[in-house]
């Protein structure tokens, strides 16, 4: 393992952002990363994990503890079965899926971050959630001191959770099994209206993997949602807030605020999320606010490509972007009655 002291880790996250850690150790394998957590656990140190650095927030004071940083390798393939070490790069090893000829995780592609993070976070975009292909997660238990393999029903997805980010000191996700499928080169059934329009098809229909996967790229470059060391419409963490999920009550509601706000013929955003539930749409929500594309006049900004994105245009603080993101929570809340939750993962700050 690698150890270093008063290691900077702005370099390690995707916003360029954050105070040095106390201490940071690289861990390769398996077996340092569970000697890492288990000597960090036993002294009392504070532990901050970190993959791809896709969905962390940290202080600009740094972390005083011991960040550890997860780098496993670790892609193997057996018939319709993946499995991915936690270190391993997420979008590299959709293109390798989609190479081998396996649907079910194509329109994920493009996403920044660690394979480990995926079932943390319920990573999904373009009509695909990794819940549905992830068979197991194979995770270090740190209430039991034991490695233990959580099957899919065991890991409590639903939209952008789970139980490993329910009770986020718990586990430490090590090795995450896939049940991918063989359907003859061609995607799984496409289920983003945007991605069927994008292709020229219906949604339910099939397309040719690496066109799937080609499109998702594409689209999710024009968001700026593609990491570019040269555009700071990137330096971000890709969506900051999650889509709001409302009862039906609170959804009707939410509908009178738009309507006195934009007109009678206004109407948000509204996509089913189980029953007595809708969800609506946080970029909607904060374009609607006033917060459009390029907002802000600092060194943090809405990005100019996606209003869902904040970013770093190269001399932020953390405290930049987050009188940001106060902001537009503010202004949503004022504006339709919603609060905004954030997806990145905070460390020593909050909103």
């Amino acid at each position: 393992m690698l150890e270093l002291h008063d290691a900077p880790l702005a370099p390690l996250t995707t916003f360029r952002l954050g105070g040095p850690a106390a201490r940071l150790i690289t861990a390769t394998t398996d077996a340092e990363v569970v000697a890492a957590v288990r000597e960090a656990d036993a002294a009392g140190t504070p532990l901050l994990l970190i993959g791809g650095g896709s969905n962390l927030v940290i202080g600009d004071e740094g972390f005083a503890g011991t960040a550890l940083r997860i780098a496993t390798e670790g892609f193997s393939l057996d018939g319709t079965t993946l499995e991915l070490a936690a270190g391993e790069v997420w979008t590299d090893a959709v293109a390798r899926t989609v190479e081998a000829g396996l649907a079910g995780i194509e329109c994920l592609a493009g996403i920044p971050g660690s394979a480990g993070a995926t079932p943390i976070q319920n990573v999904g975009a373009y009509g695909q959630e990794v819940s549905s292909t992830i068979s197991e997660v194979i995770a270090y238990d740190r209430k039991t001191g034991e490695t233990v393999t959580l099957a899919n029903a065991e890991c409590a997805f639903s939209y952008r959770h789970s139980r490993f980010k329910a009770d986020p000191d718990r586990h430490v996700v090590l090795r995450v099994r896939f049940e991918l499928e063989d359907a003859n080169g061609l995607s799984a059934p496409v289920k983003y209206a945007e991605t069927a329009r994008t292709l020229g098809v219906e949604p339910g229909d099939r397309v040719p993997l690496a066109d799937a996967r080609e499109t998702v790229l594409k689209l999710r470059a024009g968001k700026g949602m593609v990491l570019d060391p040269e555009d700071h419409d990137t330096w971000s963490a890709g969506s900051f807030f999650t889509n709001p999920i409302l009862t039906d009550e609170a959804f009707a509601a939410f509908h009178a605020r738009v309507k006195e706000r934009l007109g009678a013929d206004a109407a948000p955003p509204a996509f089913p999320a189980g029953e007595g539930h809708t969800k609506t749409s946080a970029a909607w929500l904060i374009d609607k606010s006033g917060f459009t594309k390029g907002y802000g006049t600092g060194p943090a900004r809405i990005s100019t490509k996606h209003t869902l994105a904040l970013t770093n245009r190269g001399e932020a603080s953390t405290e930049d972007l987050l009188a940001l993101a106060r902001e537009v929570v503010a202004g949503v809340h004022d504006a339709f009655g919603i609060t905004l939750v954030n997806e990145p993962v905070t460390v020593g700050v909050s909103l």
